[in-house]
C-alpha cells in the first residue's frame, strides 16, 4: 500500500509540477528554431499563476461551462494514475489500458462541453473539429496498443511493458509505434494539427471564452497530457533501458520523455497548420500502417 501511494504521488508530481517545464522546453526550442530569444523555461509556471490569480468570469449561465475545465483536468490526473512512468502504473491493479483510454477520452469530452456551453460560433466550430479529431485519434491510439495486446493476451500496461522489454523488438511493434508517435502531435494540439483551436482562424476555438482559472486548468491539462502520452508511448514501444531500481527507472523515463517532447517541439516549430481535408488523408495513411501492424501481430511476427 505504501509503495502504491508513493508511486501515485510521484506520477501526480510529474504531471502537475514537471509538466509546465516540458512546455517551457517546447517554447524555448521553437524560439531557437525561429531565431528568437524566446521566453524563459519557467514561463509556463508564471502563466499558470497569473491565470489562477485572475477573476473567475462566467460568460455563460450554463453550469457546464464552469464544470468542463474541472472535468478535463481531473480526468488527466486520473489518467496519470493508470500510466506507467518508469515504474508500474500506481493504480494498475484497479484498471487497465481501457480505463486509461476512458479517462483520456473523458478529458477530450470536457473540452467539447466547455466549447459548446457558451453558444459561441467559434467555440462550436472548434468543438466540431475536436470531436472529429478525437474520434479518429483515439481509434488510432487504441489500435496501436492492440498490437501489443495481441501477443500478451492482456490489457495490463505493466505486463505489456515487461513482456516487450524481455522479448525484444518485433516487426509488428515497430510498425505500430510509428502511428502512435505520429499521433502525438495531434493529441497534444501542436502544429501542424492545432486545428480545433487554430488561433488565426477560430481565435482559440473551444477555449475562446475561457479565462482565468478555467483557462489555467485547460492549459495545465494539456501540459500534463504531454507527459502521460509520451510515457505511454515509451513504456509500451521503447521500454529500454530498465535497471530494476524504481527511482532510476523513473528518472530514465523522464529523460526519455524530454527527448520525445523535444522532437514534438521541433515538428511544431517547422510546420504550418494543415487543412482538415489534408488531416483526413493523413489519418488514412496511419490506418493503412496500422493494418499491416495488426496483421503481423496476428501471425506472431
Amino acid at each position: 500500500m505504501a509503495k502504491t501511494i508513493l508511486l501515485a504521488l510521484v506520477n501526480l508530481a510529474l504531471v502537475i509540477l514537471a509538466a509546465p517545464l516540458m512546455e517551457g522546453v517546447i517554447r524555448k526550442l521553437k524560439a531557437v528554431v525561429h531565431s528568437r530569444k524566446g521566453p524563459p523555461l519557467i514561463q509556463p509556471y508564471f502563466d499558470l499563476l497569473k491565470l489562477l490569480g485572475k477573476e473567475n468570469l462566467h460568460v455563460a449561465g450554463n453550469p457546464t461551462f464552469s464544470l468542463a475545465p474541472v472535468l478535463t483536468f481531473g480526468s488527466i490526473l486520473a489518467a496519470a494514475l493508470f500510466t506507467p512512468m518508469g515504474a508500474g502504473a500506481p493504480l494498475g491493479f484497479a484498471g487497465d489500458l481501457i480505463v486509461l483510454i476512458y479517462f483520456l477520452v473523458l478529458a477530450s469530452l470536457g473540452i467539447m462541453l466547455g466549447g459548446t456551453a457558451t453558444g459561441s460560433p467559434y467555440g462550436s466550430i472548434g468543438t466540431a473539429r475536436e470531436m472529429m479529431l478525437g474520434i479518429v485519434v483515439e481509434i488510432i491510439v487504441l489500435s496501436s496498443l492492440i498490437v501489443a495486446v495481441i501477443p500478451t493476451q492482456s490489457f495490463n500496461l505493466s505486463l505489456i511493458s515487461n513482456w516487450y522489454h524481455s522479448t525484444g523488438p518485433s516487426l509488428s511493434m515497430i510498425i505500430a509505434a510509428v502511428p502512435f508517435f505520429l499521433i502525438l502531435q495531434i493529441q497534444l494540439g501542436k502544429l501542424p494539427f492545432d486545428i480545433p483551436e487554430a488561433d488565426q482562424e477560430l481565435m482559440g476555438g473551444p477555449f475562446l471564452e475561457a479565462s482565468g482559472p478555467k483557462l489555467a486548468l485547460y492549459k495545465w491539462g494539456f501540459y500534463a497530457k504531454q507527459i502521460i502520452l509520451a510515457s505511454l508511448f515509451l513504456e509500451v514501444f521503447i521500454p529500454w533501458p530498465k535497471t530494476g531500481i524504481i527511482p532510476a527507472d523513473i528518472a530514465i523515463n523522464f529523460l526519455k520523455v524530454l527527448v520525445v517532447i523535444v522532437v514534438v517541439g521541433v515538428i511544431d516549430a517547422v510546420n504550418p497548420r494543415i487543412r482538415v481535408d489534408q488531416a483526413v488523408r493523413y489519418f488514412i495513411m496511419l490506418w493503412a500502417i496500422l493494418l499491416f501492424a495488426v496483421s503481423f501481430a496476428l501471425i506472431g511476427v
